[in-house]
């Protein structure tokens, strides 16, 4: 039964996409196919056999590595300022990102990050049948981040046309950059960070070939990435130091606003009409949750989750995930956990439009037309990614 109730919700997954698609005679459904096949083959390597536990322990081991000498410049610098035994979340999970954010600079200052992003992009492009430049797109979000990718192929926003940008974009919010993946594995199973991060790079190429299909002419198909002039050394590691700490003091930000504010609708609704409103959001997720393959009985608790990551963002519904988990059985929270690893909610949708504005207004306009749109394709993608997740394990 549970196999049959996760097939309908892939089903409900493709039905919602071809709803709003824009030329269903142009899908390439050999190409989903694939994909779709590569997804189930990576989620069952990683979540079910040896080799996958030994990468994700190896992983996980880099991580935990990177995030201990985080640590210690944070001890250096505020050390003595929490309770004994205890990390405040902004120090223990948010200022890692600083330390992260210098590493991924190395690596692109040695032209390692491009040389990866370039060519695994080209691969891939093989297999999805899209043009070079989505392909390259997908991967470069996951290394530097969801506006940060732009800056890259900013030589060529001004020549793409409105139906790629969407796919750019779409890409962009359907994965997470590599700069926060330490922070997400201090609050849920490094596994599902991993195995979420991969499946969604082909999740995303399945959704956006379903609701924007499209051909990439030869002459088109031209990839130019961003050669910025060479800097300093030093330079360029207190950009970065700086671009991190950034990024730490917005989520951070985000978070106090996003956590009191729906801390107080919540309260807001209990006076009001008796329950609160992640739980009448969790009523009308719980379905969809259902689908995903989460069980009836835990079906209304992560509908909540599901939505407070929509509404708000993916830390603030970790955070709630965080409170409830030893109540959710381990099926569950592997469902529940790579749903939220995405940038999939609505604040994103002024974030990638802005970063793309920074750079190109024409462009940027564009992309805030289908804003309301991109957020309905990452969410399918998130949706996706569960629901073969939940098949597996």
């Amino acid at each position: 039964m549970r196999y049959l109730i996760s097939f309908c919700g892939l089903l409900l997954v493709f039905a919602l996409a071809l709803l709003i698609s824009k030329n269903k005679k142009e899908i390439k459904y050999k190409n989903i196919i694939i994909m779709l096949i590569i997804q189930f083959i990576l989620a069952a390597l990683l979540l079910n056999t040896t080799f996958g536990y030994i990468l994700i322990k190896g992983i996980t081991n880099v991580f935990d590595h990177l995030l201990s000498y985080a640590n210690t410049g944070i001890s250096f610098v505020f050390g003595g300022l929490a309770n004994k035994g205890e990390s405040p979340f902004f120090l223990g999970v948010l200022l890692p990102i600083v330390f992260i954010s210098v590493l991924i600079g190395i690596l692109q200052h040695f032209k390692i990050l491009p040389f990866f992003m370039k060519w695994i992009g080209l691969l891939l492009s093989k297999i999805n049948g899209m043009g070079k430049l989505e392909s390259y797109n997908a991967v470069a979000s996951a290394m530097v981040g969801q506006s940060e990718v732009f800056i890259t192929v900013k030589k060529q926003l001004d020549k793409i046309a409105p139906q790629r940008m969407y796919t750019l974009c779409a890409s962009a919010m359907s994965t997470v950059s590599m700069s926060v993946v330490g922070a997400y594995m201090t609050m849920i199973e490094p596994k599902y960070v991993v195995t979420a991060i991969v499946l969604n790079m082909f999740g995303g190429f399945i959704i956006v070939s379903i609701i924007n299909p499209y051909n990439v002419e030869e002459n088109e198909d031209i990839l130019t990435i961003e050669d910025e002039h060479k800097q300093a050394f030093f330079q360029m590691l207190g950009e970065y130091i700086m671009d991190g700490f950034k990024v730490a003091i917005i989520v951070g930000a985000m978070l106090i606003g996003f956590v009191a504010l729906m801390d107080l609708i919540n309260s807001l609704f209990e006076i009001l009409i008796g329950i609160s409103f992640q739980e009448i959001l969790g009523y009308i997720f719980a379905p969809i949750a259902f689908l995903m393959g989460i069980p009836w009985a835990d079906a209304i608790s992560a509908g909540g989750i599901m939505a407070t990551k929509l509404v708000t963002n993916e830390f603030v519904a970790m955070i709630s995930l965080g409170e409830i988990a030893k109540s959710m059985s381990e099926h569950t929270l592997g469902i529940i956990s790579v749903f939220l690893v995405s940038f999939a909610n609505f604040s994103s949708i002024g974030i990638i439009s802005g970063a793309v504005k920074g750079l190109n207004e024409k462009q940027g306009n564009v992309v805030a037309r289908f804003g309301l749109k991109l957020l309905y394709g990452a969410t399918l993608v998130s949706i996706l990614t569960a629901i073969i997740v939940g098949l597996v394990i």
